[in-house]
């Protein structure tokens, strides 16, 4: 590791003291970096250690409070993104910027020439898109589509703004390896044209792989850079965090109980002309199981999980049974009654009111049976705000939560953060049954540690665990046993020690094991 190193001669952006205050907290905290031309640069730090601060700086979304940008040689304000992309930034955000009932034309066009047709704009996007691997149908609603293909559209929406500099936030959270790998040929291209790429990712294999230099954040400051090259990821964690960040902990040969969740022959017909419809699947998991779900993003998990939850109750009610009963036709706080906790993939907007604090969100989340101790005198009493806060302050001190104030709005904790709190506050009601779509994403290495060691522990403890994620080593690393998602459609359950990558890749791509339905059920 090397000392950090400021604004330098010929680089195409540097910050010398680049400073943000909120109130008397410094989310960055007198920062110094530089990007060469033609340079992968990765910024790295834990949750809440400044890093979407800093870029929203460089991008116009915040303004300093002190320092100093320089772009190309010569001083900058960057007033909005829009000076940002017109000076030649552009930015891919860990959370999205789209509107949902446009097109993916339209949300392209929206940071473009308002002076260029859409027809053209469509035409220009399905061929970039195509020919970085990132496939788009220009027409579609964001709406109606993954988190994955949101992710694609903004990737593309910058690609099409021609920038000198990209700015990449946690780009392949929702991003298959293949997927991956076409971004990674992507970027390599444009340091190959003397572009430059700053690039925010907690998975530190990628910044070894494709990363020049490395600007290490924590607690709002930099303290160093280094070669990612020239280390291991062990080595990139413990610059992050600190001290060396422990492996997650598992039995070898857990002790299964009892089936709790039973879903048989389940067929769900699309809801949006771009769902896709589920197609006689067949699961079980049983008492101190993790069962992990993987698959590429848009192949039905959206929709399974949906159906699990009772987000949307589908028609047969034996088609789905939790703790031996039949749930088909039951909504999500009737399967929360029977103890099952549910957690989705989106934080902002779906698992949490982003303007509501945090003891409100736990108050929402909580079904009638739970509400009673948050309440004097019964349901119909006065809600207990005290009481509330003490178990926000238990989930947040159990899940090692960072946040500003005592009580904050939940859309002011980082991403991992909030993802902590979030499935923290669904272990807090020691759920029998717990589905979890995506529970790392976009999540530092020391918090997906804890998430993952807390579902094996709920495991452990004799819950059921459905993990749905496009993680592979997060797969491996949390699951008892593991099957695929392709197209609506599921593969037979396999003991994680014996499913290869080779043949995870070929169902993820869609070869169809011939015994899946035969073989729909556990063989314990």
């Amino acid at each position: 590791m090397t000392d950090a190193q400021g604004p330098q001669a010929g680089s195409l952006l540097s910050v010398e003291g680049l400073t943000k205050l909120f109130g008397s907290f410094a989310a960055c905290n007198a920062i110094d970096l530089s990007v060469a031309p033609g340079e992968i640069h990765a910024l790295l730090g834990e949750n809440g250690a400044g890093k979407s601060t800093l870029v929203k700086m460089l991008f116009g979304v915040l303004q300093p409070s002190a320092g100093e940008i320089v772009w190309m040689g010569k001083p900058v304000t960057v007033t909005s993104p829009g000076e940002a992309r017109r000076l030649g930034i552009g930015m891919v955000f860990q959370h999205f910027s789209l509107f949902e009932a446009l097109t993916v034309a339209e949300n392209i066009a929206l940071s473009l020439d308002p002076k260029i047709p859409l027809a053209k704009i469509a035409d220009e996007a399905a061929t970039l898109s195509r020919a970085y691997g990132l496939p788009l149908d220009p027409n579609s609603h964001v709406a109606d589509l993954s988190v994955g293909e949101r992710q694609r559209i903004e990737i593309v929406r910058a690609l099409l703004q021609n920038p000198k500099l990209i700015i990449l936030d946690e780009p392949t959270s929702v991003l298959t390896p293949q997927e991956a790998d076409k971004l990674f040929e992507t970027l390599f291209k444009l340091k190959a044209e003397g572009r430059s790429v700053l690039y925010i990712s907690h998975r530190l294999e990628e910044v070894q792989r494709i990363c020049d230099r490395a600007t290490v954040l924590r607690h709002g400051k930099v303290t160093g850079a280094c070669d990612p090259r020239t280390e291991t990821p062990a080595s990139l964690a413990r610059m992050m965090v600190g001290s060396d960040v422990a492996s997650v902990e598992r039995e070898a040969e857990p002790s299964l109980g009892e089936v709790l969740v039973d879903v048989k022959a389940l067929s769900v017909a699309a809801r949006t002309p771009f769902a896709v419809p589920l197609s006689n699947l067949d699961l079980q998991v049983r008492a101190g199981e993790v069962l992990a779900i993987a698959g590429v993003a848009g192949n039905g998990q959206g929709e399974l999980f949906d159906a699990i939850s009772g987000e949307y109750p589908v028609t047969d009610d034996q088609s789905i049974r939790l703790r031996g009963r039949p749930v088909g036709r039951m909504g999500i706080n009737g399967r929360r009654l029977l103890g099952a906790g549910f957690v989705p993939e989106e934080r902002h907007g779906h698992a949490a009111v982003s303007d509501m604090s945090l003891s409100d969100n736990l108050l929402l989340s909580r079904n009638q049976s739970d509400r009673k101790a948050f309440l004097t005198g019964g349901m119909s009493g006065v809600i207990r705000h005290g009481v509330i806060r003490q178990a926000t302050q238990r989930i947040c001190a159990a899940m090692d939560v960072r946040k500003s104030g005592e009580d904050p709005a939940a859309g002011s904790l980082s991403g991992g953060n909030l993802q902590k709190f979030i499935i923290g506050r669904e272990l807090d009601r020691q759920p029998s049954v717990l589905v979890v779509n995506q529970p790392t994403w976009g999540v530092d290495a020391g918090a997906a540690r804890r998430i993952r060691q807390a579902l094996i522990d709920l495991a452990r403890a004799g819950s059921a665990v459905i993990v749905i994620s496009q993680d592979l080593d997060e797969i491996f690393e949390v699951a008892t046993n593991i099957a695929v998602i392709s197209e609506g459609r599921l593969s037979r359950p396999y003991p994680a020690g014996e499913l290869s990558l080779e043949k995870i890749g070929l169902l993820m791509g869609g070869v169809h094991d011939s015994s899946s339905h035969a073989e729909g059920a556990h063989a314990h």
